[in-house]
C-alpha cells in the first residue's frame, strides 16, 4: 500500500524483454535505506516489485497488463519517473490510501498558472468519471491530489510549487498522458450499493443496498 506522497524522482536507465513483458532498470534520485529484495515500489503510480537492488539502482518486471493499462509503455531511456516505496504501519498517512493499481490513463487538456499554483485539467474515459468527486482524492502518476472540480469526462487539480519541484508533474504539457488511480474506497462503496449478496451467521442470504444501510444507521 502507498499514500501518494512521492519520495522523489528516478531515472529510467534501460529495458529488456521478459516473457511477453519487460524488465526495467531504474535509478532512484534518493537513498534506498534498508532495502528489501522483492519490496514494492510505485513507479508513476504503478506498484511494481523491486529486485537486484544495488545502491540506488534496481530492476522491476512489468507485465503485459501493466503495459497496456498504464503509461509505462511510453517511457524512454532517461525519462524521469515518480517513485514511492511502500508505506510502513508506523508511517504518517499524509496522502490517501493508494494501492498502486492504475485504473486508466488521462490526458492533459489545459495547464495554467494562477499565482503560485499551477492548475491542470485532465480528460478521461467517462466510465471512470463517477469515481472523481469534487474535493475527493485522486492519484496522478503516483501523486495524491485533491480534485478541484469535475464534469463529464474531465476534472481539474491544483498543484503547489513543492509538488511541481519534487515530482514529474512539472514536466506535463497539453497532450501528456498520465496514470490515474481513483479512490479505492469509492469503488468498494459502489460494489456494496450494487446489492452484492452477503450472508451473516444465522441469517438467510440478503443484500447490502441503500435500504439496508439506512436501516442499520449508516445513513
Amino acid at each position: 500500500m502507498f499514500t501518494g506522497i512521492v519520495a522523489g524522482t528516478g531515472i529510467f536507465r534501460s529495458k529488456r524483454g521478459v516473457d511477453g513483458g519487460l524488465a526495467f532498470n531504474l535509478e532512484a534520485g534518493f537513498e534506498i535505506t534498508e532495502p528489501e529484495e522483492g519490496e514494492s515500489i510505485a513507479i508513476n503510480g504503478v506498484c511494481l516489485t523491486a529486485y537486484n537492488i544495488k545502491g540506488r539502482c534496481f530492476t522491476v518486471d512489468v507485465s503485459p497488463e501493466s503495459l497496456d493499462r498504464t503509461t509505462l509503455q511510453d517511457l524512454r531511456l532517461g525519462s524521469q519517473v515518480n517513485m514511492e516505496r511502500a508505506v510502513r504501519l508506523s508511517d504518517r498517512l499524509g496522502g490517501h490510501i493508494v494501492s498502486g493499481h492504475v485504473d486508466c490513463v488521462a490526458t492533459v487538456k489545459e495547464r495554467r498558472v494562477t499565482g503560485t499554483f499551477t492548475l491542470f485539467s485532465f480528460s478521461l474515459a467517462e466510465q471512470w468519471n463517477r469515481y472523481i468527486i469534487e474535493k475527493g482524492s485522486v492519484t496522478i502518476d503516483g501523486v495524491s491530489l485533491t480534485v478541484n472540480s469535475c464534469s463529464a469526462g474531465r476534472f481539474e487539480v491544483s498543484i503547489i510549487p513543492h509538488t511541481l519541484k519534487m515530482t514529474t508533474l512539472g514536466q506535463l504539457k497539453i497532450g501528456s498522458r498520465v496514470n490515474i488511480e481513483v479512490d479505492i474506497i469509492g469503488k468498494y462503496v459502489e460494489k456494496l450499493l450494487a446489492g452484492q449478496p452477503t450472508i451473516s451467521v444465522g441469517q438467510e442470504p440478503g443484500k447490502i443496498n441503500p435500504a439496508f444501510l439506512a436501516e442499520h444507521g449508516f445513513f
